[in-house]
């Protein structure tokens, strides 16, 4: 079965010739492996993983509209599943004799971490109130001043500063009851 698109780019593969798993596998495999590797740091890992996300290409093959792009959807999803799994799995003893997490000053799970954080402030920003969504954005996206938000939303220049701090209060204990711990 072969599946030719002309609009995807791939670095070796002629822009008019068909595309196969084949040509995909020999064009991307190295990319997917890289990729793989930065979010876990094992390069046995990261090989497992696009393997096995090639094999689940192989047999969907007909319903994958952009082949490059899922495969790489896939490798970030099973690496982070990776991740999350040898989080939960990794023991150790602690100075006390305990047993405990170990903790581990790996990129990739804080990565992973970040990821999880960023994406529950989002969501806890989008169930605030309009006004106080409106004081997030000027401060924290636009980068503005107290005395410029001010001038843009009517309040007093106290009344800013004591609104986000009660905004800011709000979204850590909604952190803190999502499970994320305080982290700076």
């Amino acid at each position: 079965m072969v599946k030719s698109i002309p609009d995807l780019h791939l670095s070796k593969v002629p822009e008019t010739g068909p595309l196969t798993v084949r040509t995909l596998f020999e064009n991307e495999e190295s990319n997917l492996l890289r990729f793989a590797f930065s979010l876990t740091g094992r390069r046995a890992v990261a090989e497992e993983i696009v393997q096995e996300v090639f094999l689940q290409l192989h047999a969907k093959w007909d319903e994958v509209k952009e082949p490059r792009a899922w495969l790489f959807r896939c490798v970030r999803n099973r690496a982070f599943h990776y991740l999350r799994k040898s989080k939960r799995e990794t023991l150790g003893i602690d100075n006390d004799g305990s047993l405990g997490a170990e903790t581990h000053d790996d990129p990739a799970d804080d990565l992973v971490s970040r990821m999880e954080t960023v994406a529950e402030l989002k969501q806890l920003i989008n169930q605030l109130p309009e006004k106080d969504r409106r004081l997030v954005q000027l401060k924290y996206y636009e980068d503005l001043k107290y005395r410029d938000i001010s001038q843009r939303t009517g309040l007093t220049i106290s009344n800013v500063g004591f609104r986000l701090h009660q905004v800011l209060k709000k979204l850590a204990a909604g952190l803190l009851l999502g499970g994320v711990e305080n982290e700076s």
